[in-house]
């Protein structure tokens, strides 16, 4: 096939096609969900080739990648943990693939190094994943992961001699691990036939506990259900291991309820919440009163809390009520709760007793986001990481008693954030709902209509897009604004910004809002002249590449670029893979005739109909298994197909990576280098050579 100056490689079509209430669907790339088959594995490397054989003859390649890497050299840091007489924090020199844990005597102690994953591979593709200390400070469970993968192998380093004990936990899946005096709680799923374990719908998952020094074959079951095989379970056992906590989940959306009381051991858990309407997260507690943030009957959500002597017949009590803005998480440390609130899509910290009185508002630098709270239960003191979209994350020493923040470690980065402004503008969806975004650029930039603009958008599972200087997903930002650009961020229908209403205006039925939400974003640029179709570029991730991918389809001529990154592409088989069944809280199933008609409207799989689009580059990896690469497999087949016009239509597919988590910092920069060369390069602007303002 021949487009314009590009030469596609050739992808087989075959005769498969799926019945869905009476449509015959063709699915003639099908044979593209197997990634591991010999046929697929030779497409990869040809389809790697052809864009590598375009993205590597791009001069300004080096260039972009060199000034990333200027940019990326700087010591990051994680919030300080404080165990026993350690404080324990991440921290990254700057270039370093993966993040090394480090402890040190008091705040001004001298650190050394307690884990360091960059010794766990030789390629820095084994990463540190979630760690969890022990309430004494002795022990450390962390999880390793392999190529990004969501599965997870616990390990236990006794902190105390620094070795590693033989205690080994494998096929560990979305779970965290919750500590007692002995051991731990933590969940896991049956080990999958091998070759199946990057594709495997993930089903039965068990919760166990965990004695230390003892056989993991032999741990003990604490709780499963198969007659419910798609449940998913979080547990928690407080802190003075008098009750267990069990969340049952079963989507995106609202989790089940349960809680045990360990002074009977031959009592099981006694269900509270038994349907799957809302959130209940266990935040910590007092005595016997257990504390949950929730959005039960509060769209913006409140803090309530239950007497655990009384879970016979509960009575909840409201702490701290709903209120005009949402409380993104909530902490317990000693007397206080510290809530992150979000107004207008940027943070808010607030300080109150345990009685729900409020205390304080702590001042923050400015509008951007509180990205994480850590500290000690007991403690009056804890760390937050603070940052805007020019401003990178930085930690804040919080007296909690006082609610005053002083600056710890505040980075010194190669970007001088002084010379730009962000802007929270506003603009009106296609159904007159009144969407916001925020715009970012250099200080007194002319907007001629033609500036370099990436628009940026999420738009799901009542996640919040908030102001970031994030260089693993935006790292994108700092060099367009560089190169007299803008960057924009549309907080569109589906996230979480503005309370469960604003989630739900974007879910099921109601998902071709996001779409219009961000199409909306993108005229309103163009309307108000900062930039037009032939310098605007689309930008999303997993269900923000579900994102793009729609807008591209149902508005070809409105993006000069689209760059779908680890989407969900393929609506109609999104459930049969890995954790994709948990999603159709937001989606919609399938197996239900009227989901099925307005997944069917918007699927890019299904909607790459013949027409002139813009450069388009999919990114996607080999080892994701969250959102398997066959979504954009299939996706990039159908858009070269498709093509009538003379940009090009790539896919870009890492090498032992996953879905994001874990990426080397080497694999993270030249990912970045390589999407912003494609676009500007497809803009017309040559980085290689000083650019016109």
């Amino acid at each position: 096939m021949k487009k314009g100056e590009f030469n596609y490689p050739i992808t087989s079509q075959l005769d498969t096609s799926d019945i869905f209430f009476g449509d015959s669907i063709p699915d003639p790339y099908k044979w593209l969900e197997d990634d591991r088959s010999p046929e697929t594995e030779k497409w990869v490397e040809s389809q790697n080739r052809f864009t590598y054989s375009y993205i590597d003859k791009l001069p300004q390649r080096e260039v972009i990648k060199n000034r990333l890497e200027e940019m990326w050299a700087y010591e990051r840091y994680g919030n300080p943990i404080k165990k026993g007489e350690y404080y324990y924090y991440l921290k990254n020199d700057g270039l370093q693939n993966q993040d090394i844990l480090y402890r040190q005597k008091g705040l001004q102690g001298a650190p050394s190094v307690v884990l360091n994953p960059n010794t766990f591979s030789s390629d820095g593709t084994t990463s540190l994943g979630s760690f969890t200390f022990s309430a004494d400070g002795n022990y450390l469970a962390f999880q390793k992961s392999v190529s990004g993968s969501d599965w997870h192998d616990i390990h236990v380093l006794d902190l105390k001699s620094g070795k590693e004990l033989k205690d080994k936990i494998s096929w560990v899946k979305f779970s965290e691990v919750s500590w007692v005096e002995d051991g731990f709680y933590y969940a896991k799923y049956p080990e999958p036939k091998s070759g199946s374990e990057g594709t495997i719908k993930a089903s039965n998952q068990t919760v166990y506990f965990h004695k230390l020094g003892t056989d993991p074959k032999e741990d003990n079951i604490v709780y499963l259900d198969r007659e419910n095989p798609n449940l998913g379970f979080i547990i928690n056992a407080t802190a003075d291991n008098q009750y267990l906590i069990l969340e049952s989940w079963e989507s995106t959306s609202g989790n089940a309820l349960s809680i045990k009381s360990n002074a009977n051991p031959k009592e099981g858990f006694r269900k509270l919440i038994h349907d799957f309407d809302f959130d209940f997260k266990y935040i910590g507690h007092k005595g016997n009163d257990l504390f949950f943030l929730t959005n039960a009957e509060a769209k913006n959500k409140k803090i309530i809390s239950l007497d655990a002597r009384k879970i016979n017949k509960p009575t909840w009590k409201t702490v701290v009520p709903d209120g005009e803005d949402v409380i993104a998480n909530a902490h317990m440390y000693g007397e206080h709760l510290v809530l992150n609130y979000i107004k207008d899509a940027s943070s808010q910290l607030k300080i109150f007793g345990l009685d729900g009185k409020f205390k304080h508002e702590v001042k923050l630098p400015g509008i951007g986001t509180v990205q994480a709270v850590s500290g000690n239960k007991k403690d009056n003191e804890a760390f937050f990481s603070f940052t805007s979209f020019t401003q990178p994350v930085s930690i804040y020493k919080l007296d909690i008693e006082k609610g005053q923040a002083t600056a710890y470690k505040k980075p010194k980065v190669a970007f001088d954030s002084d010379q730009y402004i962000t802007d929270q503008i506003w603009y009106t969806s296609k159904d007159g709902t009144k969407v916001p975004m925020f715009v970012s650029h250099k200080k007194g930039l002319k907007l001629d209509g033609n500036r370099p603009t990436m628009l940026y958008g999420y738009g799901g599972f009542d996640i919040s897009i908030l102001p970031s200087f994030n260089t693993s997903r935006l790292s994108m930002a700092p060099i367009i604004m560089e190169n007299d650009g803008v960057f924009v961020v549309a907080n569109i229908r589906g996230g979480g910004e503005f309370g469960s209403a604003w989630h739900k205006a974007g879910t099921k039925e109601n998902k071709q809002n996001v779409f219009d939400d961000f199409i909306g974003a993108a005229e309103h640029l163009i309307t108000k002249n900062y930039t037009s179709s032939e310098k605007l570029a689309a930008y999303g991730r997993s269900n923000g590449g579900l994102l793009i991918g729609a807008c591209v389809t149902q508005r070809p001529d409105l993006f000069k670029v689209a760059l779908p990154a680890v989407g969900v592409l393929d609506m109609l088989h999104y459930e049969q893979y890995t954790i994709g069944w948990a999603w159709a809280s937001d989606y919609g199933s399938v197996k239900e005739e009227k989901a099925y008609r307005y997944l069917k409207a918007y699927s890019p799989v299904h909607n790459a109909k013949p027409a002139d689009y813009p450069a388009t580059l999919i990114t996607t990896a080999d080892h994701d298994d969250r959102v398997v690469p066959a979504h954009s497999f299939k996706f990039a087949a159908a858009m070269q197909e498709a093509q009538t016009g003379e940009a090009p239509v790539m896919i870009r597919i890492g090498k032992s990576a996953g879905h994001g988590d874990g990426k080397s910092t080497e694999e993270k920069i030249n990912e970045a280098a390589d999407v912003l060369s494609f676009t500007f390069n497809n803009f017309g602007i040559d980085l290689s050579k000083p650019l016109n303002k």
